[in-house]
């Protein structure tokens, strides 16, 4: 959390050099915009809270005995490329 304050205020600082030259921020919002068009496509994309419930529910179907179980490689492989 501590990492994620400094590189905002990182960002926030250099953001307002860039804000003072308009041909400089509007590549910067382009980006930005292309950055934020990625993240919003990308369903694999969460924040750690999300990961961490996802695990939370993944754990609570695996004690319900719901999932798939494999008794070796091969057998998850031909799983996996049946995909």
């Amino acid at each position: 959390m501590n990492q994620t304050l400094t590189l905002n205020g990182d960002f926030f600082y250099d953001l307002s050099i860039v804000a003072e030259d308009e041909g400089l921020l509007k590549r910067v919002m382009r980006y930005v915009k292309k950055l934020a068009k990625e993240k919003q496509a990308d369903p694999t994309l969460m924040t750690e809270e999300e990961f961490f419930a996802k695990l939370d529910r993944a754990e609570e179907q695996f004690k319900r005995g719901e999932g798939i179980r494999f008794t070796d490689r091969d057998e998850m492989n031909a799983w996996l490329n049946s995909l």
